[in-house]
């Protein structure tokens, strides 16, 4: 019986003693661990964890103002843990966004090229004028969006991609229709 209360005296000197002083360690590694995040993306791909992180290291930092060093302490884990998360998050999130990106890019590719067959054959065909500047200007401007987005690509900016390329698959069908859709003049009539 002696013995536990002799532990139980030192584990609460301990606890009391642990919270005496600012928990500095922590919020310096909750720190380090949001740096690490951000690092890896996450205050693009993982942005929900890592603002709650942010959140909770800006919360650890007033609990030390306020000397209240165990609300502090908790913040400071809380923050370290999530930014871990956060960065988990951001790694699988990044590999999802770049697969997308890649999706898009050759989705975006194989209907340049197809559009380009298209008004080849528009072209060939004497289509009237005024359309076939439509679907010049269209596809002139969906290869400038195609070669932005794979900068992008090639910079790791996998939103940024998606976000170049989006609308131009279906600018570029529109366009195809409206090749399609346009009679084609009658032949020159021989004598």
């Amino acid at each position: 019986m002696r013995r536990w209360l002799l532990l139980l005296v030192v584990a609460v000197d301990v606890g009391a003693s642990a919270c005496t002083h600012p928990p500095d360690k922590e919020i310096q590694q909750a720190q380090g661990a949001i740096d690490a995040a951000r690092a890896a993306g996450a205050d693009q791909y993982g942005r929900d964890e890592f603002a709650a992180a942010e959140e909770a290291l800006r919360q650890a930092h007033e609990a030390v103002a306020q000397r209240d060093y165990r609300l502090a302490l908790n913040d400071a884990l809380d923050s370290r843990e999530r930014a871990q998360n956060a960065a988990k998050e951001a790694a699988h999130n990044k590999a999802a966004a770049r697969a997308d990106a890649d999706r898009a890019l050759s989705d975006a590719t194989a209907a340049i090229a197809a559009a380009q067959a298209k008004l080849k054959a528009a072209e060939a065909s004497h289509r009237p004028a005024r359309t076939l500047r439509e679907a010049q200007s269209v596809l002139a401007d969906s290869v400038r969006r195609v070669q932005e987005a794979r900068a992008a690509f090639e910079k790791g900016d996998y939103l940024a991609v998606v976000d170049a390329v989006s609308g131009t698959l279906a600018r570029l069908g529109d366009a195809v229709r409206g090749l399609d859709a346009t009679p084609r003049p009658p032949a020159p009539r021989r004598r």
